[in-house]
């Protein structure tokens, strides 16, 4: 199973968390991480790379169930600063939730890879999901849970079929093919859109799969949930308001979610984070 995250050092932590749950819930199946980073200093903001010392630890937590699972660190920079999506650098999102429109220009990855970002927690195997048919198709997700208010429910044409980006099964052959990628990149070169890959995705795919929630959700853990993805969302008691709560923030997981399902994940993520300060 190929498995894609993208990251600056930030996201050491949530990518941590996720691949501790790729490895509770994936038996004996082999896994071929491969995560996108780079260097960003030219930029307002300041960036650092994902740190090769979290890389090594993390292959090493691979490598201890299986040792065919394999772990890989890929600078994207010479490819992003190749075509960066200038349109778009001003935004509140970082340069890396772009990375992942680069996948189509790195040789290494093999054709078929479930993108992961780095605020998710695995809950269940992945095989059903992993092995969905994706033959002339360019990528499956999940309708996004606010935007299928917007596109989905309001309008009967799939081209409003709003899915979220978080969670993407992508054939990287049929992107190649149909451009999907470089189409996309080239759009946000000198376009500002709102929420930029998943906007630009849903506007430009032409054949895309709708998979069913419990692979990707986005509001309230579910009895049959695979997949949680610790989005921001919208409240409305006691008053409207947006809540974000990340995997990470162990206290607010607690006591703003009230979700204790992975209190023994979360102990070891707090217990290898002590260790890998340390050392």
């Amino acid at each position: 199973m190929n498995i894609l995250f993208c990251g600056d050092h930030h996201a050491e932590d949530g990518i941590l968390i996720a691949i501790l749950s790729l490895l509770k819930n994936s038996g004996a199946k082999e896994l071929h991480i491969y995560i996108f980073t780079m260097y960003a200093q030219s930029y307002k903001k300041q960036f650092q790379p994902f740190s090769k010392h979290t890389a090594d630890y993390l292959n090493s937590l691979l490598t201890k169930q299986n040792s065919k699972n394999t772990l890989k660190l890929i600078d994207c920079t010479g490819v992003f600063v190749k075509e960066p999506p200038l349109a778009n650098m001003g935004t509140h999102f970082t340069p890396y939730a772009m990375l992942r429109l680069f996948a189509d220009q790195i040789p290494q990855l093999p054709d078929k890879i479930l993108y992961l970002d780095a605020d998710v927690i695995i809950r269940r195997e992945l095989t059903e999901l992993y092995e969905h048919d994706l033959t002339n198709t360019e990528f499956a997700g999940v309708l996004d849970y606010w935007g299928r208010f917007f596109y989905h429910n309001l309008h009967e044409h799939k081209a409003f079929d709003y899915i979220n980006s978080g969670v993407l099964l992508l054939n990287l052959a049929e992107i190649k093919r149909t451009r999907l990628f470089a189409r996309i990149r080239q759009l946000l070169q000198t376009k500002t859109v709102l929420m930029p890959d998943q906007a630009a995705l849903n506007r430009l795919a032409r054949e895309k799969r709708i998979l069913p929630r419990r692979y990707n959700e986005q509001y309230k853990l579910k009895p049959d949930t695979v997949i949680q993805h610790f989005t921001t969302s919208f409240r409305f008691l006691p008053f409207f308001h947006t809540q974000t709560v990340k995997p990470w923030e162990v206290d607010r997981v607690h006591d703003v979610l009230k979700l204790h399902e992975y209190d023994d994940l979360l102990d070891d993520y707090l217990a290898i984070k002590d260790n890998l300060v340390k050392n």
